[in-house]
């Protein structure tokens, strides 16, 4: 069975870093695999079968099906890493740069939801050793996205209370994209970005002034 690869800013070749090229085979049937049926229920058989290789060839490549889940999910984490952090330091105003971040981090779980389901939602399956750096990368994420909202709140951009929080609650919408975007559907994967980009700056800008109490206005 041949693969199905996403595509997304014209790349021809995803997974272009994974090398050789038996190797970016297996990782991207591994993720077809485990997207369509999860991790545990997927076995080397079936990777190597969709990759068009013999089951002794993954063992050539990859040690175990976990080496593969493991190698999968520290690129996509790298990936997510880089957007947030490169948005945290862009010149610009908070608000700006955290439009840029969620805008451009949408937009990769839209344009590679396969792989994002892979990398965002079968952590669980690591091993402690590799559980523990992926968690590492996600702290780090966080802190990107801590580090731009904080910034508003100093600089009276943005009225938030409790910034972990928020921080939380951006990440988890963003994420969540790659549970639900479909690739037929009306939007694409930039103007999602583009929505999600306005919907958290609604829910971190400052409150509106209050109204004034009644009769103030005669006094």
């Amino acid at each position: 069975m041949g693969t199905v690869e996403e595509t997304v800013d014209g790349e021809d070749k995803p997974w272009a870093e994974v090398g050789p090229e038996a190797a970016r085979r297996l990782l991207v049937a591994a993720v077809e695999a485990f997207a369509e049926r999860g991790y545990h229920a997927t076995t080397t058989r079936d990777i190597a079968g969709r990759a068009g290789m013999s089951p002794a060839a993954l063992y050539i490549h990859y040690k175990t099906k976990e080496e593969l889940l493991h190698r999968i999910s520290r690129i996509g984490h790298e990936k997510a890493l880089e957007i947030l952090e490169t948005a945290a330091d862009a010149e610009g105003t908070a608000a700006e740069r955290l439009a840029m971040a969620v805008r451009h981090f949408v937009r990769w779980h839209a344009g590679h939801h396969m792989t994002a389901r892979v990398v965002q939602y079968e952590l669980d399956a690591l091993g402690p050793e590799h559980r523990t750096e992926i968690i590492e990368l996600r702290r780090r994420s966080d802190a990107a996205v801590r580090r731009i909202i904080n910034d508003g709140v100093e600089a009276g951009e943005f009225d938030v209370p409790y910034v972990p929080g928020t921080a939380l609650a951006v990440l988890s919408l963003c994420i969540d994209v790659a549970r639900w975007f479909n690739v037929e559907g009306r939007r694409t994967p930039d103007e999602v970005g583009a929505f999600y980009a306005d919907l958290v700056l609604r829910m971190v800008s400052a409150r509106k002034p209050e109204a004034e109490p009644r009769g103030a206005a005669q006094k």
